[in-house]
């Protein structure tokens, strides 16, 4: 705070001894330490309280981001369910409903034969 040396402290002890007389001296240095104290912790709370609401309003601002990207991911995702939800129905019975599947995919499961089950065997 002060850049005060040696000798600096040494010319306000003489002059406070001169200004002061010894007698009333110990009791304002006793004063003067007491006042001192109550300064600096209330400095050292005034700085707590600060870091303490910066802290809180990082907090604050973080929730509130993440409030604002989790509100626009559901807004996004019900957009796209909504769109799914728009896509024609096909309620006739006599087309053949088309598969989402890629063409060789659907040609794959036409060529793969199928298990006959009409033949039983007995196991014992």
């Amino acid at each position: 705070m002060f850049d005060l040396g040696f000798l600096e402290l040494c010319l306000i002890a003489v002059v406070a001894l001169l200004v002061f007389g010894p007698d009333k001296l110990p009791g304002i240095a006793r004063s003067a330490g007491l006042w001192i104290g109550r300064i600096r912790r209330y400095m050292t709370t005034v700085k707590e309280e600060v870091d303490r609401e910066l802290h809180l309003q990082e907090i604050r601002d973080t929730i509130k981001q993440s409030d604002q990207n989790s509100f626009h991911e559901f807004i996004e995702e019900t957009k796209t369910g909504l769109s799914e939800l728009n896509k024609p129905i096909n309620l006739d019975p006599t087309q053949e409903p088309k598969p989402d599947l890629p063409s060789s995919n659907t040609q794959d499961l036409q060529n793969t034969p199928t298990p006959d089950i009409s033949q039983k065997t007995e196991t014992r």
